[in-house]
């Protein structure tokens, strides 16, 4: 049953980006479609909603830092938000990450925690899942969602809460956890809790994705929504020119500062040993990729660019929850395709299961942000967030003057 459910998310996936063909492909995309205008309608409904003031917003006395994207997946958030909380926590701040928890499990039994005002134990409604307080993750990645698992083995000192409610989640690591600034991770479309300020990310290879709204496309707001962001990110450069790109984004939103930055890869890490290698390690080698994410593409060009011969890439959809079948018919594979090395991405490597029989080495790619231009826009969006007047959060003196 969990294979004919995952085989039909990845044929809704292909059915989506294009890469399904025939008659039955044809009618969903049709049908999907016609479901795109009511998604569309009720976009705009609730986004005027807010604008209204019709639904209230939650002001949690500290900035909210939201980085999140009008397209589903494949932007490269992850690294983007490692960044802001790595460069905050080394600028002094105590951050703490958000997240929905995107396909995790419910935990068996919610985590006990005393709280600090009154000694007692937090009720089990109003306690979030706390994959860390700063220290190594407290849950396993099942229960924590990939990519929060993967932030908080990767930043010492940053909190990480997940909880589909926000506000909830938000809450609790000011009050329990002492954070004086919130990243909300994916928090573009998120407006229970108020943002300070909106970085969005956009992909120079697919900007507005596939250019239709969902759950035809891959757009989750029409592209005139980037006029909400205060800063814009274009990610996943290759160094050619983005005068063109800019020029759409300009028609949508005119004010935001913008930065133009790559997810370059660093090195390679054994996921069973720990041992780091160069890039260069790759260089001829006859490599088998093996991944779940948004845009698989991307992650075997980057292998190809690194010189690497792939020979096969056996692609998941995004999340995939790997069993020990999957990885062992990978490696069966891998066997009798005389494959060198295997390499999948960090994310997938916290989810990855070991072979009955390691017979070929597995590394994941290590990738972080650089950017390319706009260092002195970044530099103006740390000053702005770790400055003294920063300190008070100004959404929510408006919202006390009020």
């Amino acid at each position: 049953m969990g294979e004919s459910l995952q085989e039909l998310e990845q044929w809704g996936t292909d059915v989506i980006f294009g890469r399904a063909r025939g008659f039955r492909a044809t009618m969903m995309r049709l049908f999907l479609w016609m479901l795109s205008g009511i998604y569309r309608a009720g976009v705009a409904f609730r986004l005027s909603r807010f604008r209204r003031g019709a639904v209230d917003q939650q002001y949690l006395g500290t900035q909210v830092i939201s980085i999140g994207n009008i397209t589903v997946g494949g932007t490269g958030k992850t690294p983007v938000v490692e960044l802001f909380a790595r460069t905050l926590r080394e600028r002094g701040r105590k951050p703490a990450i958000l997240s929905r928890g995107y396909k995790s499990k419910k935990l068996p039994e919610p985590q006990e925690w005393i709280a600090k005002e009154s000694g007692e134990l937090i009720p089990d409604d109003e306690m979030p899942k706390v994959v860390s307080d700063g220290g190594a993750p407290r849950l396993k990645v099942a229960h924590a969602g990939d990519e929060p698992w993967m932030l908080a083995k990767n930043l010492p000192g940053v909190s990480v809460v997940v909880d589909k409610n926000r506000v909830k989640g938000g809450s609790f690591a000011v009050r329990e956890l002492e954070s004086d600034i919130l990243i909300l991770d994916d928090g573009l479309q998120y407006l229970n809790l108020a943002h300070s300020i909106d970085v969005v990310l956009v992909d120079q290879n697919a900007p507005f994705g596939t250019g239709q709204m969902l759950p035809r496309g891959t757009l989750r707001e029409p592209a005139k929504n980037l006029c909400r962001a205060d800063y814009i990110f274009i990610t996943k450069c290759d160094g050619s020119s983005n005068e063109e790109l800019i020029r759409k984004i300009r028609r949508h939103n005119r004010h935001a500062e913008i930065i133009e930055c790559t997810h370059g890869p660093q090195h390679l890490e054994n996921l069973f040993t720990g041992e780091r290698v160069p890039l260069d390690f790759l260089d001829q080698k006859y490599v088998a990729a093996i991944s779940g994410i948004a845009v698989p593409e991307s992650f075997e060009k980057i292998l190809r660019n690194l010189g690497a011969r792939v020979e096969f890439h056996r692609v998941f959809s995004d999340h995939h929850s790997f069993n020990q079948k999957d990885i062992d018919n990978f490696m069966n594979r891998c066997m009798q395709r005389d494959i060198e090395m295997i390499v999948t991405t960090e994310k997938d490597a916290v989810r990855f299961m070991k072979p009955t029989e390691l017979d070929v080495p597995v590394y994941f790619l290590r990738i972080e942000v650089d950017i390319l231009k706009g260092q002195e826009v970044w530099e103006r969006i740390v000053d702005r967030i770790c400055g003294e007047k920063a300190a008070i959060d100004p959404l929510l003196l408006r919202a006390m003057a009020s």
